[in-house]
């Protein structure tokens, strides 16, 4: 996928994702500082990656980059957001299923809050503000939950809490550092 605007010097790749247990997913991202052509590719790789995925948003921390970065892709609609601040718009919440691309195959009821306004930088470091209700308000939050190293599981109930985690314990990617990099083949050479 190629963004509007942005220059490319490589084409933008498909990131593998890193899964439930990776450090990185729980680490909170630093701020971007840097506003250059790799943080362009940055959220060129994130969109590709997440369309590939077929997810609803990918936040930097995801495919090991540690950057306070997002991506979101509801109801048609493709975005960004660079260092976000989000706000609740009222007291309106909802438990509502969620999932994550960092754990794939799994969905639970988690509380949102149903209206957000999120403002924060596009990657050419223009001041944005996104307003959001239902599922792209649970996509910003969700992903800006990435950014503080926060997962959606952390978040669920005591006892909901405990049986995911119990299921992502037993799950069949469970411990698979699906990050590797896939080694390249040996070559031996006779030496006559």
């Amino acid at each position: 996928m190629w963004l509007a605007g942005a220059t490319y010097d490589r084409p933008v790749s498909v990131t593998p994702i890193r899964l439930f247990g990776d450090p990185v997913l729980t680490t909170p991202a630093a701020p971007v500082t840097d506003f250059d052509a790799e943080l362009r590719r940055l959220v060129s790789d994130l969109t590709e990656t997440m369309h590939a995925a077929g997810g609803a948003g990918l936040a930097a921390p995801q495919i090991g980059v540690g950057l306070r970065v997002f991506t979101w892709f509801v109801d048609g609609e493709v975005g960004h957001l660079v260092n976000p601040d989000v706000t609740p718009v009222g007291e309106e919440t909802e438990d509502g299923p969620e999932g994550c691309l960092s754990i794939p195959g799994y969905r639970w009821d988690c509380r949102r809050h149903l209206h957000v306004v999120a403002s924060g930088w596009n990657m050419h470091g223009d001041p944005a503000r996104v307003e959001g209700s239902e599922l792209l308000a649970r996509a910003i939050q969700h992903e800006t939950d990435h950014l503080d190293g926060v997962l959606f599981v952390d978040r669920l109930d005591p006892q909901a809490r405990a049986e995911a985690l119990t299921a992502l314990t037993e799950a069949e990617w469970a411990g698979v550092p699906a990050y590797l990099p896939v080694p390249e083949p040996v070559v031996k050479v006779s030496p006559h």
